[in-house]
């Protein structure tokens, strides 16, 4: 399966942020947690954040993806375009609210999930980068604004999933 961004998406300043982010940014351990609530349940969240063809639409980075998973587990792979390269892509390890993956070869973010107890409509969807790649944390602040914006519009009159 092939799923490229939308035509116009791409542009020069598309790493910067639209004003200020909703998100956060906490250490945890060797990792950089970048963070944000989203007005939806932590099913709706992490299957839309495992969702293959929805990356280039929130992922500032990515201009397309190719894989034979629409939805990763353990062992997908693929590849991504970054910056007009395909570069190869596989998924390391994968729950039903978190995957960790491997690009060009290299440990890359980890995506999570994580819930509020009592709360069904709201979640917290955080990218783990190594504290290596702190240059990263601006593109994923961008990341997580785009897939609040995408999932809320998508689940705006839609029932909420409490569980993943």
């Amino acid at each position: 399966m092939n799923y490229r961004a939308q035509a116009g998406s791409k542009s020069n300043a598309r790493f910067d942020s639209d004003g200020e982010s909703a998100s956060t940014v906490a250490r945890e351990g060797t990792t950089l947690a970048v963070g944000r609530d989203v007005a939806v349940g932590p099913a709706v969240a992490a299957r839309r954040l495992r969702d293959t063809a929805a990356w280039p639409a929130w992922g500032p980075a990515i201009d397309a993806v190719e894989s034979d998973d629409r939805f990763v587990t353990r062992g997908t792979t693929g590849r991504v375009e970054v910056g007009g390269a395909w570069v190869p892509f596989r998924v390391t390890a994968c729950t039903a609210r978190r995957w960790d993956w491997r690009v060009g070869g290299i440990p890359a973010t980890g995506h999570r999930v994580d819930r509020y107890a009592g709360e069904t409509d709201r979640s917290r969807v955080v990218i783990e980068v190594p504290l290596v790649a702190a240059w990263y944390v601006p593109v994923c602040r961008r990341a997580l604004d785009r897939f609040a914006r995408l999932v809320e519009s998508e689940s705006s009159g839609h029932s909420s999933d409490a569980d993943a």
